[in-house]
């Protein structure tokens, strides 16, 4: 089985981390954008080709994995949902960051300054969720937060002065040692 991507990709570290996590055998292959592009049909990282299948999303690579491992994905639809407004947050970050690069930025397009908002607005009900507790902290939707956020400060994306618990549960998520050695900062 192998795993391809980029070391700082946040969705590559989920995957890191759920396969360090469950000792699966894969090698992983560090891939740029011009062999995903060349290699993947989504040409984008993470995919990860385990003999005859290859997935291209990191969301059907993680139910894939924890289905090998007899886990489940999720633990209900709250939890569910929770992961996928991380990933509304994330993909607009991803996206805005990219563009950035090009400079195309949400002062020379409306549509970006509505991505802007987007991620403004999904971090403050995140907080919201996160301080009433209503999501599984161990779980994908947790360990998909923390991608994120790790990815977003390491980006310097956004600041935590306003979100107390997104802050305490990114400090908390970064002081596992396991978890730690995946971050963005730490290649190969």
């Amino acid at each position: 089985m192998q795993l391809h991507g980029s070391y700082t990709s946040p969705y590559v570290r989920h995957i890191r981390i759920v396969l360090a996590q469950s000792e699966l055998d894969t090698e992983f292959v560090e891939t740029d954008y011009a062999a995903s592009a060349a290699q993947s049909p989504a040409a984008r990282v993470p995919f990860l080709v385990d003999g005859e299948l290859t997935l291209t999303d990191s969301a059907s690579i993680l139910k894939y994995l924890r289905e090998k491992t007899g886990q489940s994905f999720f633990l209900d639809v709250v939890d569910f949902d929770f992961f996928l407004l991380v990933n509304t947050a994330m993909d607009s970050s991803v996206n805005l960051f990219l563009l950035e690069k090009d400079g195309v930025t949400p002062e020379t397009s409306a549509y970006l300054a509505r991505q802007q908002r987007r991620v403004a607005q999904t971090l403050d009900e995140l907080e919201r969720r996160l301080a009433a507790g209503r999501f599984d902290r161990a779980g994908d939707a947790g360990i998909r937060l923390g991608c994120f956020l790790s990815w977003a400060l390491f980006r310097e994306r956004l600041t935590l002065d306003e979100h107390p618990a997104l802050a305490d549960f990114q400090r908390h998520f970064e002081s596992d040692p396991s978890i730690a050695q995946t971050h963005p900062s730490v290649s190969g």
